[in-house]
């Protein structure tokens, strides 16, 4: 499959762009930068920019594109153009070029505003309201879209164990998120669901394909 990982040099991009070529996936990275992030006969670059215009990110991706990761974030120096407003206009294209597969990194409870002075949410409330209106968005589009919502990432080894739907935020190690972005691609179980996640008991597939259709 062709997919566009748009947030290619962050934490969770790189790691998913290497993932998603270990599965012989011919992946498109977004990044400013020359150099090539990764050396591979399956992986090219663009230098897309999200705070263009929809219609010059749609002249940017590839017209054979079959799914966009959208993994970007601006870390909290641009939430409304990059998180929100950059967000949208990504899927805006996506819909133009009709494209099959849009999935999503979020965060926890990102639509449930009612939760977002619990635990560690508190000091997220800019972003939360950003990722819950590029949420809300994505699921009045026409794709067929995945949003994966964990708790905090962190840089830890993954057990390739989760909990899905679950009802309290908890740690993430970035490469259970990695994984699970992987799995939900083409697993039908995943389509059109919004799925909150922490580390867990549960192998990442098992929890996936268990998942409601």
């Amino acid at each position: 499959m062709k997919i566009v990982v748009i947030g290619a040099t962050g934490r969770v991009g790189q790691r998913l762009v290497n993932a998603l070529l270990n599965q012989n996936h011919t992946v498109v990275g977004t990044s400013r930068k020359a150099e090539l992030l990764v050396d591979s006969p399956n992986f090219s670059q663009i230098n897309l920019d999200i705070l263009n215009s929809v219609k010059e990110i749609e002249e940017m991706i590839p017209d054979d594109t079959e799914a966009i990761y959208f993994v970007s974030g601006s870390r909290g120096k641009n939430l409304l153009q990059v998180d929100l407003h950059g967000a949208v206009k990504t899927m805006q294209a996506a819909e133009k070029l009709k494209v099959k597969r849009y999935i999503m990194l979020s965060s926890v409870f990102a639509l449930q505003p009612n939760r977002w002075n619990e635990s560690f949410l508190q000091p997220l409330t800019d972003y939360n309201i950003a990722k819950h209106y590029a949420d809300q968005w994505l699921l009045s589009t026409a794709l067929n879209y995945t949003i994966l919502q964990p708790g905090t990432l962190e840089e830890k080894k993954g057990s390739g164990m989760i909990k899905v739907n679950v009802e309290n935020p908890g740690g993430n190690a970035i490469e259970n998120v990695v994984t699970t972005l992987v799995e939900v691609l083409e697993n039908q179980a995943a389509f059109k669901k919004v799925i909150t996640m922490h580390d867990g008991e549960t192998p990442i597939k098992e929890a996936i394909s268990k998942l409601e259709f």
